[in-house]
Parts: C-alpha cells; sequence; structure tokens
C-alpha cells in the first residue's frame, strides 16, 4: 500500500502553509489529566518536521466518545499543555472549525494550533461532506499521522482527504504503513505471530488471514479456552465462546501444525484469590477454577519458538496482565520479543493491549503501533478509508 509521504512534497508546499494534520490524541485520562503520553510523542516527529519547514501546523484529533455536542469532560486543553511541554512552543488552542479559519491564517510560520475535539461537532462520525469542507478550510495541505483511526471513514479522515490536496501520509502513518505491511507481505522467516486476547471472535479473521502467511502462530490469553473447549476439554469457569469452539475447531483443522496452543495454564478460583493460584496442564483443569496466564512451560515453548524467528507479530496479552501476578505470562512474551529482536528479529507489537504490555521497551523493539483496530483490520487485509483517501506515491 504505497502511498504518497509527507517527506516527498518540495519544500515549496509547506513553507508558509497551512499544513491540517489528523494525529491520534485520544490518550488516557486520570483527573483531567494526561495518564499517558505515548501517542502524543509518536506524533512529533511529523510535528516537529512540519514547523522547521515552515509549515502552519493545525492539528485535529478525537478523544474519547462525547455524546451531544462539547463536553469539558472530553476537552483536548490538557493535550495542548502536555504538546505545549513537548515541544518548547505555544499551543493555541482553536473554537468549532467555522469559527477557526481566520486563526488558523494568523499562526506564524512554524506555529501550532490545535483544533477541539473533532467529535463534538455534529457529522464527524457519520463523514457529513459539511464538516469536511469545514474541516478542509483550515488547512492548504492535508497530512494524516492517525493510523489508530484510519480503519474509520469520518470527515476528519476520510472525508477532508478526499477534498483538500496533496492529502499525504505523516511519518507515524508512513511507518505504520511499513512495517505492518512488510511483516504481511515480505517476512523474514520463520514468520512467527502471536496471538492473545480474551476473545477469539475478535482475532478469528486475523487468524485466518494470517495461517497461509505464517510458519507458526502461538496462542495464548483467554481466547485458547475457545480451543480447549473446541478438542473437548474442561475449561472450569474459564472465559470461553461456546458459539465458537466449531469455528476455533475449524481453525485447528485446517492450519495443520501452524496453531500452537498452551501447554498450561495458571488457574485460580478467581482473580480475587490469586494466592491460591496454580499451574496445570491443559487438560487438567478442574471444575470451579479459571484459566487467567499462561504457565512456566508455555513460556518456555514460546520463547523457544520466538528465538528461532526472524519475523515476530504480538497482538493480544497471554493472560490478565493488567493484574499481577497474572501478568507473568505476557511480560515473558515482551521479553522473548526484546531478546528475540537482539539477535536481529524484526519484532512488530499491535496497539491496544499489546502496546501497553511493552510500555519502557519500545526502544527494544522494531516497532511498536499506535493503532488497536485499525492495526488488527490492515492484518485482516480489509481496506483502511484513511489510508485509501490519501493519494498514491
Amino acid at each position: 500500500m504505497s502511498k504518497r509521504s509527507l517527506a516527498g512534497l518540495p519544500a515549496a508546499a509547506l513553507d508558509g502553509k497551512r499544513a491540517l494534520v489528523r494525529v491520534d490524541f485520544n490518550v488516557p485520562m486520570k483527573d483531567g489529566a494526561v495518564a499517558d503520553d505515548a501517542r502524543i510523542r509518536a506524533a512529533l516527529p511529523t510535528i516537529r518536521y512540519l514547523r522547521e519547514k515552515g509549515a502552519r501546523v493545525v492539528l485535529l484529533s478525537h478523544f474519547g466518545r462525547p455524546k451531544g455536542g462539547p463536553d469539558p469532560k472530553y476537552s483536548l486543553a490538557p493535550v495542548a499543555r502536555v504538546l505545549e511541554a513537548l515541544l518548547g512552543a505555544p499551543v493555541e488552542m482553536l473554537p468549532e472549525p467555522q469559527a477557526a479559519v481566520a486563526a488558523t491564517r494568523r499562526l506564524p510560520r512554524g506555529g501550532v494550533a490545535l483544533a477541539e475535539n473533532t467529535r463534538f461537532w455534529p457529522g464527524e462520525e457519520t463523514n457529513d461532506p459539511g464538516l469536511a469542507r469545514a474541516f478542509a478550510a483550515l488547512g492548504d495541505l492535508y497530512v494524516n499521522d492517525a493510523f489508530g483511526s484510519a480503519h474509520r471513514a469520518h470527515a476528519s479522515t476520510e472525508g477532508v482527504a478526499r477534498l483538500l490536496k496533496p492529502a499525504v501520509a505523516g511519518f507515524l502513518m508512513e511507518k505504520e504503513l511499513k512495517y505492518l505491511g512488510d511483516a504481511l507481505s515480505d517476512p523474514r522467516r520463520p514468520f512467527v505471530a502471536v496471538m492473545g486476547g480474551a476473545k477469539i471472535s475478535g482475532k478469528i479473521d486475523v487468524i485466518d488471514a494470517l495461517l497461509p502467511r505464517v510458519d507458526e502462530i502461538l496462542i495464548g490469553g483467554a481466547m485458547a479456552c475457545t480451543f480447549f473447549a473446541s478438542l473437548g476439554l474442561a475449561v472450569g469457569t474459564s472465559l470461553v465462546e461456546p458459539e465458537r469452539t466449531d469455528l476455533a475447531r475449524e481453525l485447528l483443522k485446517k492450519s495443520g501444525k501452524k496453531l500452537i496452543l498452551p501447554r498450561g495454564a495458571v488457574i485460580a478460583p478467581s482473580l480475587e484469590r490469586a494466592a491460591e493460584r496454580r499451574e496445570v496442564p491443559g487438560d487438567r483443569i478442574p471444575d470451579g477454577w479459571a484459566v487467567f496466564d499462561i504457565d512456566q512451560a508455555t513460556r518456555a515453548d514460546f520463547r523457544a519458538r520466538l528465538l528461532r524467528a526472524r519475523t515476530i507479530l504480538w497482538n493480544g496479552p497471554m493472560g490478565v496482565f493488567e493484574t499481577p501476578p497474572f501478568d507473568a505470562g505476557t511480560r515473558a512474551i515482551a521479553d522473548a520479543l526484546v531478546e528475540a529482536g537482539a539477535k536481529g528479529a524484526v519484532t512488530v507489537v499491535g496497539g491496544g493491549d499489546s502496546a501497553a504490555a511493552v510500555r519502557g521497551l519500545e526502544n527494544k523493539l522494531t516497532h511498536v503501533s499506535t493503532g488497536g483496530g485499525a492495526a488488527l483490520e490492515f492484518l485482516e487485509g480489509k481496506p483502511l478509508p484513511g489510508v485509501a483517501a490519501l493519494e498514491d506515491a
């Protein structure tokens, strides 16, 4: 999926021009303050490049799910303060789009402004042409650097890209498309995928799409219990999707030896009774107990397989990693990726929970995606509207 990039635009296309940049500043908040600035930092290379080239930078982002219009709880003002600190430069907050055009024209060369939450305005999520035109009036060119929102055909992602030209990929978007795209189209082998998370239903299409491409898929998380159940194994009170067991059985059948299930599990009567946890083989889960993590034997097996790999793609935790001590399996996978990367493997981590699990390790991995749902849809082979609307290279 080769798209025209920001770096390919001539200097004259940027100097003094208003660059309308769709970013993904949908960041975690706690007590009214930004709790994790990773997504803001991820957009800095594009913002800094545009400033250095003399562009007037106008940023668009959604935040949360406000209902029925502007809501102070979902204002991007706290994000603007964090961005100011990271850039070491002022960031102007803009009002609703129609009233912001004059302010964008007053921005100095290298100046930065952040428009208020795109979801405050009716028509954003329905890709309303009128709102797309209002957004387009804020810039002279369009840059999409919000891979995490690229799977949505919204006014600020797809609609405006059809109206405002040139419409190009920012550096983060370009990086996402390269590493995820290379993993799918031209992986160094062996190519091993690790799939985890709670539900198989959210990953069925990804597993199905990856099977012809990978050498192995390592399965963890609660979704493994649905596979266990499909084999007729007892899973106690573990999270299972009974309506998906037939599909899980079919996936196992068609995969040959590519789907690798956990050898065993860490079980407990409940999350609250973690002190009673113990490890059992996958076919020895008793009634009244539930699976909360992969066991040590599985961690060792998965690590050995990952250290043989040359390309690794990971999406989804191995257990309830938010609740120690059931984070051990997920941490073990993260450590194995770092170890494999040090030996020369390409290590790509999907967004969402997987990205949270490797926080602090980003510099030791090839790429950590900022897009959860977008990464999954990309891996499924689905077209991403926010990417498709950009100009081809």
